[in-house]
């Protein structure tokens, strides 16, 4: 049975593909998004070294001074004139 001028159901084919377009691309915009405000600015993401992660715990008194300065000869590792 067809109904009107014979393209009911290929409009409605149409608008499918259309709503699934649009709906997709709404989900690639809000992914991109997502990112880039996780980047802060859309760079990368700087991971903070292992000294400025002592320093701040240190700075913030989860540690005291002499875990603080023993943590701190093992992080710089063995120089000059150490084993």
């Amino acid at each position: 049975m067809m109904y009107g001028d014979g393209w009911g159901m290929g409009w409605m084919l149409i608008m499918l593909v259309l709503w699934g377009v649009l709906t997709a691309g709404v989900v690639w915009v809000a992914v991109r998004w997502a990112q880039g405000s996780a980047s802060r600015g859309g760079g990368p993401v700087q991971q903070a070294s292992a000294l400025e992660i002592l320093d701040r715990r240190f700075a913030a008194g989860e540690i005291d001074a002499a875990s603080y300065d023993e943590a701190r000869v093992r992080l710089a590792g063995p120089g000059p004139g150490r084993p």
